[in-house]
């Protein structure tokens, strides 16, 4: 089983930035993939960015070019910074692992943007 913990949300400003971080409980060297997820209010969840565990990242269009996936074997976390926020990107944000023996979710993050 993973645990995952995500921190770094908060409130932001058009145009700022944020750092979200994922702690997980296992070696994330393990895990295929990681990857951040957002869902906004009336709105099912999608996948912002994933990576993977040889480093292949994917990013969903209306975040590239602001948005970078990175990870961090060594302290297992897994980070997201967040630039050229938008209003549109207010959601809560779930860390996701895709591992050999099943899916595991963080509890998520609020991020919200202000206009």
């Amino acid at each position: 089983q993973v645990q995952l913990l995500e921190s770094g949300g908060g409130l932001v400003q058009a145009g700022g930035s944020l750092r979200l971080s994922c702690a997980a409980s296992r070696r994330i060297f393990r895990c295929n993939a990681m990857g951040w997820y957002r869902q906004a209010p009336g709105k099912q969840r999608e996948l912002v960015a994933a990576i993977t565990n040889g480093g292949s990242t994917n990013y969903a269009d209306s975040v590239k070019g602001r948005f970078t996936i990175s990870r961090d074997n060594g302290r297992n976390t897994v980070y997201m910074q967040m630039n050229s926020l938008k209003a549109d990107d207010t959601a809560v944000y779930y860390c996701n692992a895709d591992t050999n023996f099943g899916e595991y979710w963080g509890q998520g993050t609020q991020v919200t943007v202000s206009s």
